[in-house]
């Protein structure tokens, strides 16, 4: 049993150690190019004072047929150090902050707080969920809980008609209008934590005119 039990020590040891290893030679590659930029992956500003762990849990809400999140649970947050012109920057990496101020376990206990069932066989065509950043980190949003929810559905329709790839594409048009300067990051960051979808159409078009991939 002692025997037993040092094997099953050594093999917890081995993999913690070969998961910090494999993390650290993937922060090695992303943090290279991102030291130029002095940003700390940790700060968060919250768009709004909130609860975490929410004591009465969260409900989405909806608007022009969109799901949106709780703001009682994730009014959006955002990174400071990360300003206009480091996103526009074109060496800049969204891996420099991302999953640094909280892991994939921590980001998944948000579909606890909307009382969602954790999705299976969650790639690909089959995908039906996302753990999204309200405020993208392509506009300055924090990796923290007040800025992430699980986004959902419909699962009935194509996989590009569905709220999460909806969202992708106004992330990318907000994304192109600060880059361009067209847009205030401030603006954008309100107006994306407020409702995403007043830029719906507005992404759409942007991308049947340039023809650019959404």
């Amino acid at each position: 049993m002692k025997r037993l039990t040092q094997l099953a020590a050594g093999a917890v040891l081995c993999c913690t150690l070969a998961g910090y290893l494999e993390s650290a030679h993937q922060a090695r590659e992303c943090n290279a190019p991102c030291e130029q930029f002095h940003i700390n992956s940790n700060a968060s500003s919250p768009l709004r004072a909130v609860i975490l762990t929410p004591p009465n849990g969260c409900t989405t809400r909806m608007s022009n047929g969109f799901t949106l999140p709780d703001p009682t649970c994730t009014p959006g947050a955002i990174n400071p150090t990360l300003n206009a012109d480091v996103l526009r920057n074109p060496a800049f990496r969204t891996c420099c902050v991302r999953n640094n101020a909280t892991t994939e376990q921590q980001k998944a206990s948000t579909y606890d707080w909307y009382h969602i069932t954790h999705p299976t066989h969650n790639t690909g065509q089959s995908q039906t969920s996302e753990l999204d950043h309200l405020v993208s980190l392509e506009l300055g949003g924090a990796d923290t809980l007040d800025n992430i929810w699980p986004q959902c559905g419909p699962p009935e329709v194509a996989l590009g008609d569905r709220y999460f790839k909806q969202k992708d594409m106004v992330e990318n048009y907000l994304a192109a209008q600060v880059k361009a300067g067209s847009i205030d990051l401030g603006d954008a960051q309100e107006g994306i934590a407020n409702d995403w979808t007043q830029y719906l159409e507005a992404a759409k078009a942007h991308f049947h005119r340039s023809g650019g991939d959404k």
